[in-house]
């Protein structure tokens, strides 16, 4: 069982012609038609090639960090109140030239137990961060230009209703089973 409550999932899943695809025509149908989006939304563009887990992990700390504990000196708190004011392009730029991310992201990439891709190779496996803002399901895509919102969600259902767009991400392509979540919970508040 996951512990609750839980605040962010992020999704491992493979980028295949019917992924990208529907990225496309996602994106043509928002740009025509809108969709609500919450100004408390933090997103990312990713502009660094492989660093699509580094972005996950900063868009669900950034959107929880009124309900996580970062101490003062944190890098990650830095990062984000110092991007707050800034738009998802500028975010990039920020990550792009960010020593203090990009040295604990190497850093974190070289300790796993498999092989890290280097910056230059091409992975076809992307991740992407799931969280509720607002009353709406947000998914964050640092390759997109904007997140996208999956309907109405509540911090009780987060995990329920991530799992059903997890479930679409997989309907999209069933030759595929290289699907992951991670959830981001909090830490009880027994366990202090």
């Amino acid at each position: 069982m996951v512990p609750q409550p839980v605040v962010a999932v992020m999704m491992l899943f493979p980028v295949t012609k019917p992924h990208e695809d529907h990225r496309v025509a996602e994106d043509e149908r928002i740009q025509a038609e809108g969709q609500t989006l919450s100004p408390n939304v933090y997103h990312l563009k990713q502009t660094i090639a492989n660093a699509c887990g580094t972005v996950g992990v900063l868009h669900a700390v950034a959107n929880n960090k009124d309900r996580l504990e970062l101490p003062e000196d944190c890098y990650l708190r830095r990062f984000v109140e110092n991007g707050s004011a800034k738009t998802s392009e500028e975010r990039g730029e920020q990550l792009e030239v960010s020593e203090e991310v990009t040295n604990v992201h190497e850093e974190c990439a070289n300790e796993g137990q498999t092989e890290t891709p280097s910056l230059d190779d091409d992975t076809f496996l992307h991740f992407v961060c799931l969280i509720e803002r607002d009353g709406f399901l947000y998914e964050l895509d640092g390759r997109k230009s904007f997140p996208i919102n999956h309907g109405p969600s509540s911090q009780q259902t987060l995990l329920e209703d991530a799992a059903k767009v997890v479930q679409k991400f997989m309907d999209r392509d069933t030759s595929q089973v290289q699907f992951n979540m991670i959830a981001l919970t909090e830490l009880p508040q027994d366990a202090e």
